[in-house]
Parts: C-alpha cells; sequence; structure tokens
C-alpha cells in the first residue's frame, strides 16, 4: 500500500539511469471572486483524483495483468520502459520528498522504472538531464525554476527522440522548449488568491519571502499576490540552505516596521520558521504560505499559521509519469497544449485535520 492505495507488484528500485534502444523514427511535438479552490477533503474522488484515476486506469490493468515479470529494475507486468525525474529540489525539502513519493509510486503502479534525482544548482540540473539522454531514458520529467539555464539540454532531449515533461516552473516556455505537456500550478492565479485572502484578512502591509534566488515561480507568486492585495508587497531574500539565517531576516524586517501585519512564504520549511519570526518579534502579522508540510499542517491547527496554498505536489511526481507511458505505447498527448493544473487549493483550520493523515502519509 502506498499512501492507502493498492499498488501493483513491481520489481526492485531503479538504480541510476536505464539504457534503452534507441527509438526508430519517434519525435515529441512542440508545442473577480477568490480564485483559490476550498479543496474538498470528504472525498477522494474530486475532479483532480478522477483526471489521474483516468489517465492511468488502462496503464493499471496492463500493469497489473499476468504477464511475467523480466526481474529487472522497476519494471512490473514485463515492461522495460525507464524514466528520468530531474527536479531542482533541495535535499531533505519535504515538498519535493512528495513528488519523489508521487513519481516512485506511478512507477510502481505501472510496472516501469523511475529515476529520481534533483539539484537546486541549474547548471547541475542541466548535467543530470544531459546524463539522461546520454542513458537513452524513454522518458524526462523536469522543473524548470531556471528555464534559460535548462533550455539547450531539454531541447537536446526533445531532438534525441525522448519526449519530456515539465513539472511545477516553466509553464511558459514548456512548449516553447518542445516538452509534451507541463502539470503544475498556474503561479499567477494563485498568487491573485493569496493576495485576496490576507486583504480579506485585513492584511495592507505583506512580506513576501523568497527562498531561491532566480526561481520565476517564486517572483510570480510576489508579483500576483500584489495584485490580489490591492498593493505592492515586500520582497524579502532568504537562503532555503540556512533557515536559520532566513529566521533572523524575517525577525528583523518585522522589529524595524511595525506596521507588517502579513507574511506571506512560498515554501512549507519557511513558513514554519516565518511563525516564529513573527513570535520572537513580538508581531501580530497573519502568517500564510505555499505548500504543505507536516509542520505547517500543526501550525494551521494551532492558528500560529492562518492558511496554506496547496499545489498538491504528488500529483506533479505521479501524472507525469502516467502521461510519458501513455506516449510511449500509445503516442498520447495530454493538455492539448495547455497545463494540467494540480493547483491551487487552500487549506486552512476548516479542513486541516482530514488533510493531516495524508500529509503523514507522505502523499500531501
Amino acid at each position: 500500500m502506498i499512501g492507502g492505495r493498492r499498488t501493483c507488484p513491481a520489481g526492485a528500485g531503479a538504480a541510476h539511469f536505464r539504457q534503452r534502444p534507441a527509438p526508430a523514427g519517434r519525435g515529441a511535438p512542440g508545442g473577480g471572486s477568490d480564485p483559490l479552490i476550498q479543496e474538498d477533503t470528504h472525498t477522494m474522488a474530486g475532479p483532480k483524483r478522477l483526471l489521474a484515476l483516468a489517465l492511468a486506469a488502462p496503464l493499471l490493468l496492463s500493469a497489473c495483468s499476468g504477464g511475467s515479470d523480466d526481474g529487472g529494475g522497476a519494471s512490473g507486468g514485463g515492461s522495460d520502459l525507464s524514466f528520468a525525474v530531474v527536479t531542482h529540489g533541495s535535499a531533505g525539502d519535504a515538498f519535493w520528498d512528495v513528488v519523489q513519493n508521487g513519481a516512485e509510486a506511478a512507477g510502481e503502479d505501472l510496472g516501469v522504472s523511475v529515476d529520481y534525482q534533483s539539484d537546486g544548482d541549474p547548471q547541475r540540473q542541466s548535467q543530470l538531464i544531459d546524463a539522461a539522454v546520454n542513458a537513452k531514458v524513454d522518458g524526462i520529467v523536469v522543473s524548470m525554476a531556471n528555464p534559460d539555464a535548462l533550455q539547450d539540454s531539454v531541447e537536446a532531449a526533445v531532438a534525441a527522440g525522448i519526449p519530456v515533461v515539465t513539472i511545477n516552473s516553466g509553464a511558459e516556455q514548456s512548449a516553447e522548449f518542445g516538452a509534451t505537456g507541463h502539470v503544475g500550478q498556474d503561479e499567477t492565479i494563485a498568487g491573485q488568491g493569496a493576495g485576496q485572502r490576507l486583504a480579506a484578512d485585513g492584511a495592507t502591509n505583506v512580506l513576501c519571502v523568497v527562498h531561491e534566488a532566480g526561481n520565476i515561480g517564486l517572483q510570480q507568486r510576489c508579483d500576483s499576490a500584489s495584485q490580489g492585495l490591492g498593493t505592492d508587497v515586500t520582497l524579502v531574500q532568504v537562503d532555503i540552505n540556512d533557515l536559520q539565517a532566513a529566521q533572523s531576516t524575517i525577525t528583523s524586517q518585522l522589529q524595524s516596521d511595525p506596521s507588517i501585519d502579513g507574511v506571506l512564504t512560498l515554501n512549507s520549511a519557511v513558513a514554519s520558521i516565518a511563525a516564529s519570526a513573527v513570535s520572537t518579534a513580538g508581531s501580530d502579522a497573519e502568517v500564510a504560505t505555499f505548500d504543505l508540510n507536516s509542520d505547517v499542517i500543526a501550525a494551521i491547527g494551532d492558528g500560529s499559521i492562518a492558511f496554506a496554498v496547496d499545489q498538491q505536489q504528488y500529483e506533479q511526481g505521479y501524472l507525469p509519469i502516467v502521461m510519458l507511458k501513455l506516449y510511449a505505447e500509445n503516442l498520447n498527448t495530454v493538455g492539448g497544449g495547455q497545463p494540467v493544473l494540480t493547483g491551487p487549493g487552500i487549506v486552512d483550520a476548516d479542513n486541516v485535520d482530514a488533510i493531516a493523515d495524508l500529509a503523514s502519509a507522505g502523499t500531501r
């Protein structure tokens, strides 16, 4: 069982990129009310869940049918497909752990090999993509926080006949670079919704805490939060790899300007230290965040964080593997040239209890 779901038998997990025969003639084609959705936590059969099931159903039936097991990698049902997932996540980041869980669960469910690797440095991330191309994998999933740095590598993969699905960041550049699809959240809608919610709660002077320099998606969130709030947010740059220093920076901002009444973070780990900074500074500022982890869920429960914008990153790991298998076996594409949206939704005091167990299982 993975996160409470029934899974199909699979072989051992993949270690490194597995080689496949070079494809023959296969190429990847190129390409106001509150906008946040209150999540329906009374059932898991919401629209996005149904999309995942609809995409996966024929593949699950194939993977669970009585084919012989060749004993290789995670290739249940006799499949020899191998997919690489290359993200910009930092080691130990709970958000990206959930993405990895989703990708690996899809690999087990569908009987394909999935190798997940990540590096927050754009140059090293591009090298990981190049390595996957050289290994002749059957498809690549890549997050594009810095599209310019990854463009050559992504386009080289497409030119080699390897389909690419982008996730999380870089939706605007995805089709331009030749990807078959994009899975993620609309950051403009999400940012606007966060700003509107903060405004409804009475905030007028909001810090927007950016934790990764050069990440276009984070800048979009802050810019759009300004639109929703009706006034510019104040950008504060911190380093996700030095949370102690980040907390000190936020504390100093709050102490130097007592009129700050809102702090919007863009990462669940930063949210926790922002809540601590508010307490240390003796501020009454409301803390809100993008993304979930167990600490954020507990903080929403005790009121130290007001709400979280949830992009359901498990789907950002799971759905691209489904999409790549459909493409590899049936030349299907998903989305009709538009991103497949996994968010935004909102988690607050009204629904946090229903989400808590799922987050503990590593699927939210």
